[in-house]
């Protein structure tokens, strides 16, 4: 029986693990930053999937150390589209092409032409869109499968890397609905189709790991692996939200919201996409807006003491769309949609509150879209993310989305990952 469950979250800035038992309690917690010699000009970690296998590697040592000597189950959540091509054995051909890669202009634009509305596929920085750049620079020559940063990490761990999960292959094409790569996508793809892996749904059992990976981190040899997710869905997961009338709203430099449904929801008109996890659906959109908007006006600590000067009840009669440029994708797409920061009162205090009161009228708004396209109406909101720990805030959320609006007692990926992994081991 399997007792301890480690999940890993690769993200931005490095790599997360989690220890909970069996109780669901956490055992221990464990981070390695990317080195800085392998970070891009811009965040987004290293594009090295030996990097990532490292670090990974290094911290799975450590979580042995705190372990008895019995098996343990693993999943991992990686970047959304962070995609890989990989020979027989496994090995990566090339570096990886990162989430936020968007150099696939002219291939996001193909596949605007191809993919139905409903599809995840669009856009330069999907998944689709860098498989066909790759076929496009000849850069496939030698590929057996094409995978995600965490289908990678899974692969490597139980030594097959023929297997993707649900969550990351929706931007590579998969249709959740039908359970299946669709004929419009095997069509445009050709000989290369062969290179999709088989895809199963996160928290599937995949199998053991290596002798190999038993030797280097000194995980007992009957450790398995179950099929992860994204880093997005490991941090839904964390939260522990399982009722679809409460949101989760993650407040970090961009605005998204996720939400429980009975149905799948899908309007790339309004940016809303649906994931299938754990046999429900899950829909949500992202924001452009969110605490970027912030952080190019104030500081953390002008943030922090501009805010107690803030009367939350009141409001200030501002109208903005908090934006750094122009362009919104949630709860309506409009590449071509204006920033509204004007007028700029002389207080400063007032000019933040501005700020926060578009933002939170942001996210009513997209709740309201989630509703309006079948999704149940929230009763409450669970909140992630930096910004939840602004009280001020909070207080004129509520007053502005109309339900009471908490902060998650956990958020961390590495944790939804580790739930996941307990899923799947009690399912062996």
């Amino acid at each position: 029986m399997i007792r301890h469950c480690i999940g890993i979250d690769l993200g931005t800035s490095g790599v997360r693990a989690e220890i909970l038992d069996a109780a669901g309690a956490s055992q221990g917690a464990l981070r390695r930053a990317w080195p800085v010699g392998f970070r891009n000009e811009e965040p987004g970690g290293p594009d090295d999937p030996e990097v990532w296998w490292a670090a990974v590697a290094d911290l799975l040592r450590q979580a042995a150390r705190r372990l008895p000597d019995a098996p343990v189950a693993i999943a991992v959540d990686g970047t959304s589209a962070t995609l890989l091509a990989v020979d027989g054995a496994g090995d990566p051909i090339g570096p990886a092409l990162l989430y936020n890669d968007a150099r696939a202009v002219d291939e996001g634009e193909h596949l605007r032409g191809i993919a139905p509305p409903s599809s995840a596929a669009h856009g330069a920085s999907s998944s689709a869109a860098k498989l066909l750049w790759l076929r496009r620079q000849g850069w496939l020559k030698g590929a057996a499968r094409v995978l995600h940063q965490a289908e990678w990490i899974s692969g490597r761990l139980q030594g097959r890397h023929d297997r993707g999960d649900e969550n990351n292959a929706l931007k590579l094409g998969y249709d959740p609905m039908q359970g299946r790569w669709p004929d419009w996508w095997l069509r445009e793809l050709g000989p290369i189709a062969d290179l999709l892996p088989e895809i199963v749904p996160a928290g599937t059992p995949l199998g053991r790991i290596t002798a190999a990976v038993a030797r280097e981190t000194g995980l007992h040899r009957d450790s398995r692996v179950v099929a992860g997710t994204t880093d997005g869905i490991a941090g839904f997961l964390a939260t522990g939200v399982d009722q679809p009338g409460t949101g989760v709203t993650s407040l970090g430099s961009t605005l998204v919201l996720k939400q429980l449904s009975e149905q799948p929801l899908f309007d790339p008109a309004a940016g809303v996409y649906s994931h299938r996890v754990l046999g429900r659906w899950l829909a949500g959109g992202a924001s452009n807006s969110g605490g970027a908007v912030l952080a190019a006006h104030f500081s953390p600590a002008e943030i922090e003491a501009l805010a107690r000067e803030i009367d939350p009840a009141r409001d200030t009669g501002l109208d903005y769309y908090p934006l750094l440029r122009p362009g919104e994708r949630f709860p309506v797409s409009d590449p071509a949609r204006r920033p509204r920061l004007t007028p700029r009162p002389a207080s400063d205090a007032r000019f933040l509150q501005g700020l926060l009161e578009g933002i939170a009228r942001i996210e009513a708004a997209g709740y309201q879209r989630l509703q309006a396209l079948g999704a149940a109406p929230v009763t409450a909101i669970v909140t992630v993310g930096g910004g939840a720990a602004n009280a001020q805030w909070t207080a004129l959320r509520e007053r502005i989305t109309g339900v009471p609006v908490l902060r998650a007692e956990h958020e961390e990926a590495a944790r939804g990952a580790a739930l996941l992994a307990g899923i799947g081991a009690a399912a062996i």
